[in-house]
């Protein structure tokens, strides 16, 4: 069995989701945020971060771009992903990796500014620059959305999930929706999706 570690507004949101659409049982482990590191949990987490997956046999893996891959790999029944060797895998794996290169590092930039610099008068301008890289991800990912209803192939995925997950995180959340209307568009479906909906009723990702 599984095992989740990850805390309510995390990216563990995605991974539940996988894990949900494998129909994979789980265990899951609530990690609050402490100032004191639990040593047992740095070391399966060395940034003391969540989520973790914890395999089976027992091995963890972090990140949770790499977590979905892994899932989709596991569970190809499942269509987390679209199929292996297709153009659209192809454009899966671009986008995932896009995404938890440009985005998510941005994003950790906006609201933990202060590990990125060592002036403690100048968290703005880190802040500034975060949101402006946000706006520029986004912007080519609502450019890839045209004309098209999902991200990678022609159904659902997990990047399709991941990147709702990551634009809800945005701090402003009116102009996320009103600049980027090929996102919105598709984040309004999520939003009706029932398993996105149960997922946000403990996670409250978006209101």
């Amino acid at each position: 069995m599984y095992k989740l570690y990850t805390r309510p507004g995390s990216g563990g949101f995605v991974v539940e989701a996988a894990l949900a659409m494998a129909g994979a049982p789980f265990e899951q482990v609530d990690v609050p945020k402490t100032e004191a590191p639990d040593p047992a949990f740095l070391a399966i987490s060395p940034l003391n971060q969540v989520p973790v997956l914890t395999l089976p046999d027992g091995h963890s893996l972090t990140e949770s771009a790499a977590i979905c891959i892994l899932l989709a790999e596991r569970h190809p029944q499942a269509g987390l992903a679209p199929e292996a060797g297709s153009s659209a895998r192809a454009d899966f794996l671009r986008w995932m990796a896009f995404m938890s290169s440009v985005l998510y590092p941005a994003i950790l930039r906006l609201y933990y500014a202060h590990r990125y610099t060592v002036d403690g008068e100048g968290l703005q301008p880190v802040k500034q620059a975060a949101v402006a890289e946000m706006d520029r991800g986004f912007a080519i990912l609502d450019r890839a959305l045209a004309g098209r209803d999902w991200l990678a192939g022609e159904t659902l995925s997990l990047a399709d999930i991941y990147l709702v997950m990551l634009v809800a995180w945005h701090p402003d959340i009116e102009k996320a929706r009103n600049a980027w209307a090929n996102i919105e568009r598709l984040w309004a479906r999520l939003r009706q999706h029932e398993l996105m909906r149960k997922l946000n009723a403990s996670h409250e990702m978006w209101a």
